[in-house]
């Protein structure tokens, strides 16, 4: 089998006569491009350069093979050109679904660079709480937060969650008196938090959506347990130095099982599991305002 780095060595030393000037052309020895012309020979069985005292001159094998691997360079050229232009050329609709609070506050704030850089593609943000897009596919890639993604559904979870207890000012300065909690509508009875550190604790409000318990925690309605993405960004908010176990929820990139991965949607993929990675930190809680 032919080795194209040995095609270069001999389009170079047809071009420049001599090992020695092929080689700083090439920057190398010129042990190293006579040792790779005697491979090509060998690949090819057939000698392409006579040996001279002025040089290396070729044979007609050599002047056939020349018009061929010239064409060959001219297509890997054309080929390396388009490779580096492929992030401008990426075009079209992508449609990505999100949480609106991991949109608000971990998304939106970097999705400009991929804009920036894909121009060609028409970023469509879809923020919903549930996975209803990719059902019907309407959406190409969701980001959510789960403990366990749907069968349907297949991706990568990022990393686990970080949850944490916060509270606002004014509630830790009557945290020994009245303490009051916020939980969501499904949490009919106390969850295990609130049962181990807050046992005579009153419900002071229900809600149904994470960032309105981020909202009401600060507006003093009392403590809530909350991702500490959305604790530590909520301004008002300080963690309690409370353990409160792992999370099995992770934040997930997904897509439909049966959707055709294409270009822009792989780049796009690629892009928010890096954007994720790199907030690590504040989804795990490591820089948390403690109270």
């Amino acid at each position: 089998m032919i080795n194209w780095n040995d095609l270069k060595y001999f389009l170079v030393l047809s071009r420049e006569g001599t090992v020695s000037a092929a080689g700083r052309v090439l920057g190398v020895k010129h042990m190293t491009v006579a040792r790779r012309i005697q491979a090509l020979e060998q690949s090819l069985g057939t000698r392409l350069f006579d040996r001279t005292r002025n040089g290396y001159s070729m044979t007609q094998a050599a002047e056939n093979l020349l018009d061929l691997v010239t064409s060959m360079e001219e297509k890997v050229g054309s080929i390396d050109r388009q490779a580096a232009n492929l992030d401008s050329a990426l075009a079209g609709p992508l449609k990505l679904t999100v949480a609106f609070e991991l949109a608000n506050r971990l998304i939106i704030p970097d999705i400009g660079e991929f804009c920036h850089r894909f121009p060609n593609i028409d970023m469509q943000l879809l923020m919903t709480k549930d996975l209803v897009d990719l059902v019907a596919m309407e959406a190409d890639l969701a980001i959510r937060m789960t403990p366990n993604p749907p069968e349907y559904l297949v991706g990568r979870e990022i990393m686990k969650l970080r949850h944490g207890i916060y509270a606002s000012q004014s509630m830790l300065e009557n945290i020994s008196k009245n303490v009051k909690v916020i939980l969501f509508q499904s949490e009919v009875s106390s969850p295990q938090w609130v049962k181990e550190h807050f046992k005579n604790a009153k419900v002071s409000v229900r809600v149904d959506d994470v960032g309105s318990m981020a909202v009401a925690a600060a507006s003093g309605l009392g403590l809530a347990k909350l991702p500490c993405f959305i604790g530590d960004t909520q301004p008002g908010l300080f963690r309690l130095d409370r353990d409160i176990g792992t999370s099995n929820w992770g934040v997930w990139v997904l897509n439909h099982v049966d959707l055709r991965a294409t270009a822009r949607v792989r780049a796009c993929k690629e892009y928010l599991m890096g954007l994720l990675e790199s907030k690590r930190s504040l989804i795990q809680g490591e820089n948390s305002r403690y109270a």
